[in-house]
């Protein structure tokens, strides 16, 4: 996600997490085994965690390096792999501009370096796959929401999901060879011959909200404070219960 620490958040939804404080309070030493490009600035980095006791889609993790003198700079990144069993979590970052983590794992890093983990963090805005989801997500606030649908396909879930997601042009799209049916893609600066250029609006909202899944959704928007407030308003101007909108916001 970003690197500006995200506001505390509730870690246990009764009934919906499985990992408690003790064992997400412990650091754990992660290597890093892969590095892949996404966009001109953004990437995957895949690590390997010993001990980890797995996470749900949405959660996030404290990440710290400790440099040689002993200063150390944290920060919390959404987890975009799905769960699993490989003893991997998968990070993608973008660059921000004078960054101390992000500028080391994009100029830095290499496969074999290793960084400290904590986690998995906040239950809030987990998604376990139990009821219909309808993702709203902006630039690398896609992470979060990515390891939803990664999720829901990996598991082979039934329940309804949708995903809108915004981005400023296809260069800057994070996943965009991922993305499937599931997903709508709305550009903000530019776009392929053809395709609208502008923000999310109601029009691209109101449809899932005329026909929702038996039981309504489970709204989840993450991005930018901007993006949240502006999502989230057309979501309840569209008839979705305030009560039933999870989000995770930075900036």
């Amino acid at each position: 996600m970003t690197e500006t620490t995200t506001p505390p958040t509730r870690f246990a939804v009764p009934g919906r997490i499985a990992v408690g404080d003790r064992v997400a309070g412990v650091w754990r030493t992660a290597t890093l085994t892969e590095i892949r490009r996404e966009t001109p600035h953004a990437a995957t980095f895949r690590l390997a965690v010993p001990g980890w006791a797995g996470h749900l889609p949405g959660q996030h993790l404290m990440l710290r390096l400790t440099a040689e003198d002993g200063y150390t700079a944290q920060r919390h990144y959404s987890i975009a792999s799905a769960p699993d069993d490989s003893g991997h979590i998968e990070l993608t970052l973008d660059r921000v501009p004078d960054g101390e983590v992000s500028g080391w794992f994009h100029t830095v890093a290499r496969p074999g370096d290793t960084v400290e983990v904590r986690g998995p963090l906040s239950g809030f805005f987990a998604w376990p796959g139990d009821r219909p989801a309808l993702l709203l997500g902006a630039g690398s606030g896609i992470v979060p929401l990515m390891s939803m649908v990664r999720h829901h396909r990996a598991r082979g879930l039934t329940v309804p999901l949708r995903m809108l997601v915004s981005a400023r042009s296809p260069e800057e799209l994070i996943y965009a060879a991922e993305l499937g049916a599931e997903t709508t893609v709305v550009f903000t600066r530019s776009a392929p011959p053809g395709t609208p250029v502008g923000r999310l609006t109601a029009a691209h909202v109101a449809p899932l909200l005329a026909e929702p899944p038996a039981g309504g959704w489970e709204a989840y928007v993450c991005g930018s404070n901007g993006f949240a407030e502006h999502a989230s308003r057309l979501l309840v101007a569209a008839g979705q219960p305030v009560e039933r909108i999870r989000i995770e916001r930075f900036g």
